[in-house]
């Protein structure tokens, strides 16, 4: 596991020994969380993070903001956030990058035309832009897609992506506005419980006296659920994404500006980058681990989905790149909630690639969940219970726009 990095000396406001609420995690699920805590008037939330706000998952320069999922509580979690997003430079007085590029979803079978048709259905109900289109007007959308091989495609005008680093340093420094606390270079050592709740966060810079904890740690949730005898199935798994040179395409032309597309038989994604392309795919046989060392081993994978879905991105050379973890659960979709068994003991954490879209929304819920209010979402199908050898009626999420 690669240590996040520290500061050289400490210079860091001292660690408070109390607080109301105790987030584990400084990525955009965390200041997010602690932000609309603050916000509502909960006293004294404290943010802990292991290396520097937005060092984790939340590190990569460009995440995708969609509303374009099957399972109705993503639709809402990803609407609901998406509504955010346009709000966020008002709101916060900050540019996020938002591109509102659309995002295009290939189809190459019948059977992934039928199940995109029923997902974009549920996304209209619920508000969505979402339209099924056909192979040419996928085309006329991006024309660096082979048409010929598609049997349709969907498409939602109003997706895109944004900047996650912006978001991140936007709710922390509305938190701290609000009297929040953020520690940065602190890792939590162990979570203390008194008679079925919880009563303390350990780091190893002291420790803080608290009635409530929310993990939010992304692929680190695991072990700080361990701590407190919660079960918390989520594992690391790197995902890589490279970009090419601005002058990477034939003849120094431009790349044309295309939605971020998506191909559902392959995984291959892309979308433009300044003035080059950002290429990436889900990498099936990646193990589990902490490692996010860039390497080229997936270009080989690429460049084979490519060339069927789109010839002209085979073998472009990379300026760049980087590798990022995803904090996959055993179905890929999120785990929010509070522990049944441990009281004061909250989690968001699992999404899979999601959480960055989904985080403004979580953070409402997160924040009525800790007040006993009910949330603008029933997030019992999310609860970690589906995980249970015993589910008691718990399913499991299916969602068909994974990537």
């Amino acid at each position: 596991m690669t240590e996040p990095s520290r500061p050289a000396r400490d210079d860091r406001d001292p660690l408070p020994r109390h607080a109301e609420v105790v987030v584990v995690g400084g990525g955009v699920m965390g200041t997010s969380i602690a932000f609309h805590l603050a916000e509502a008037g909960v006293r004294d939330v404290v943010v802990l993070e292991q290396g520097t706000l937005g060092c984790g998952s939340s590190a990569k320069p460009f995440g995708g903001v969609r509303a374009t999922f099957s399972d109705p509580g993503n639709v809402q979690l990803g609407q609901r956030s998406l509504e955010t997003f346009e709000r966020f430079a008002a709101d916060f007085s900050t540019d996020i990058g938002l591109r509102q590029v659309g995002y295009l979803f290939l189809c190459r079978s019948d059977a992934e035309v039928a199940s995109v048709e029923a997902s974009t259905a549920l996304q209209r109900s619920l508000g969505g832009s979402g339209r099924m289109i056909t192979p040419a007007q996928a085309v006329e959308l991006n024309p660096l897609v082979d048409g010929s091989v598609l049997t349709g495609a969907s498409f939602s005008a109003r997706d895109g992506y944004a900047e996650p680093a912006r978001v991140v340093a936007a709710y922390a420094t509305a938190l701290t506005a609000l009297g929040g606390h953020v520690a940065e270079g602190t890792t939590v050592t162990g979570i203390e419980t008194t008679g079925g709740a919880v009563s303390a966060v350990e780091t190893d810079r002291g420790t803080i006296r608290t009635g409530a904890v929310v993990v939010a740690a992304g692929a680190w949730s695991a072990r700080l659920g361990a701590m407190a005898g919660v079960d918390l199935p989520v594992v690391p798994v790197r995902r890589q994404i490279g970009f090419t040179p601005q002058d990477a395409n034939p003849g120094g032309r431009p790349f044309p500006t295309v939605p971020f597309t998506l191909d559902l038989s392959t995984t291959l994604y892309f979308h433009n980058y300044p003035a080059g392309m950002l290429l990436g795919i889900s990498n099936a046989d990646e193990p589990e681990g902490f490692d996010r060392v860039f390497d080229d081993a997936w270009v080989p994978a690429f460049d084979a989905a490519a060339r069927v879905v789109a010839p002209s991105l085979v073998g472009r050379p990379l300026a760049g790149g980087w590798a990022g973890l995803y904090e996959n659960t055993p179905d890929h979709n999120a785990i929010i909630g509070a522990s049944r068994r441990l009281d004061g003991f909250f989690y968001a954490t699992g999404f899979s690639g999601h959480g960055f879209l989904q985080a403004p929304a979580v953070g409402e819920v997160v924040r009525d969940l800790y007040r006993g209010v009910e949330p603008f979402l029933d997030v019992t199908p999310f609860d970690v219970a589906r995980f249970d050898p015993d589910p008691a009626g718990h399913a499991l999420l299916a969602e068909v726009h994974i990537i």
